[in-house]
């Protein structure tokens, strides 16, 4: 495995976010405009995880204040699930983001996506109200870790 640090003009990233996007159409529903309005940002912290060459998973960061990382767009290819590659991300995102000077990180998922949550709480995070743009939206659940 080797992992890349980039920007999300990244082609490999994008294309993984492509593939995330058509994921999550049947999970987001009549709320996927919405969703990818807040998704589909820019991000100059991002890694991408490659396995013989391939890009296989990706998952990146933005300062959501002067102490808090917002952890967005964590994606494993289906075909390489199951490997700890997105485990691999999140940690390698917190150690990034602490080495920029925050210590907590947050982040929104989808209530369905129960194996993303469980490697969130797995990984010390827990629920939280939801912030921001996902204040009273039903198909949102946000998570906090603090270093």
């Amino acid at each position: 495995m080797n992992l890349v640090k980039t920007i999300s003009e990244n082609l490999d990233f994008k294309k993984l976010s492509a593939l995330f996007d058509e994921y999550l159409v049947d999970i987001d529903g009549d709320e996927r405009e919405f969703f990818a309005f807040y998704n589909n940002v820019t991000l100059e912290n991002v890694l991408v995880i490659y396995e013989n060459e391939e890009a296989v998973g990706c998952g990146g960061f933005k300062k959501y204040d002067n102490t808090t990382a917002e952890i967005k767009r964590m994606f494993v290819h289906p075909n390489h699930r199951n490997k700890g590659i997105a485990r691999l991300i999140l940690n390698e995102l917190e150690i990034w983001a602490k080495e920029k000077g925050f210590s907590s990180y947050i982040l929104e998922t989808s209530p369905k996506l129960t194996s993303a949550i469980a490697l969130y709480e797995k990984s010390g995070y827990h629920l939280i109200p939801n912030y921001g743009q996902y204040i009273g939206v039903e198909n949102s659940i946000c998570m906090k870790k603090d270093s």
